[in-house]
């Protein structure tokens, strides 16, 4: 639906550019609108010869129409694409990013996760020296990061024990250590991110998981530095993994959204973002 909607809006705009820029264009098509009035008028006069006044009443009428079409069509074709082009940017927009937390579905729990999730309350790793998230490599893919929020009390307390649980199974299933980029974030900052543009991210305050302490974002430690960018085949794997491991355990996994967010995840819960 979303490529025929992109292939649809594409169609329509070259359509509308070439009316507008080359007047041979719009000659050639109010011609062939004159010729198929005159087509119907000719059609209806034939068939209804009883009705014959009647017929070249409906066809001055379509003559009319035409010669007013053609005398108004720039008006004419700015309102088309007024009435078109916004609700296709709707739909085109409709699945990116954070935004598409006003989702209310929920992830169905694997049982064996289930199961996990009943028994130990797993414990918050020891959290990463500041400088880990400074560097060179984390700056150019996350920057911003130095002033995020890590601090696993500010998490909502259901999804910081499944999202423990992923980590754990990331380590021992996987061998991949992970640690926590961002938990709670603020208004303030959700703001401040926004402002930065949309290739960090489409939500403003209140409209994240985040606030509610029912989000964070993720990434792997490799030989005690953090890796986060997906270019990097190893994280890449990882990545895959941690979407199946965080989606069977309820959690809605970033990776899966058209504006990509492999590092995060966030537990649903219908009513609370809003719209």
């Amino acid at each position: 639906m979303f490529l025929f909607s992109v292939l649809l809006f594409f169609v329509v705009t070259c359509f509308c550019a070439w009316l507008l820029l080359f007047p041979a264009g719009r000659d050639v098509v109010a011609q062939s609108m004159a010729a198929l009035g005159r087509r119907i008028g000719h059609q209806v006069r034939g068939g209804v010869r009883q009705a014959g006044g009647l017929g070249r009443e409906a066809g001055g009428s379509l003559r009319r129409t035409l010669a007013f079409v053609k005398r108004r069509y720039p008006l004419l074709l700015a309102a088309s694409v007024l009435l078109t082009v916004p609700p296709m940017l709707a739909l085109m927009l409709s699945g990116r990013g954070m935004l598409s937390g006003y989702d209310s579905d929920t992830q169905a729990i694997n049982d064996q996760i289930a199961g996990l999730l009943q028994g130990e309350q797993l414990t918050a790793p020891a959290p990463l020296p500041p400088p880990a998230f400074t560097t060179a490599e984390v700056t150019l893919v996350r920057p911003m990061l130095d002033s995020a929020n890590r601090n696993w009390q500010l998490l909502d307390p259901a999804y910081a024990q499944r999202l423990l649980l992923v980590l754990r199974i990331m380590k021992e299933r996987h061998g991949y250590d992970m640690a926590i980029l961002e938990g709670y974030r603020s208004p303030e900052r959700q703001n401040a991110l926004a402002d930065a543009g949309p290739s960090v991210t489409n939500a403003r305050a209140f409209q994240s998981y985040h606030q509610f302490g029912l989000a964070a974002d993720c990434a792997f430690l490799r030989d005690g530095k953090l890796v986060i960018s997906e270019k990097d085949p190893w994280a890449m794997r990882g990545y895959q993994l941690y979407g199946a491991a965080a989606e069977a355990a309820g959690l809605t996994w970033g990776g899966r959204w058209s504006m990509m967010d492999f590092g995060h995840t966030e537990l649903r819960v219908p009513g609370t973002v809003k719209k």
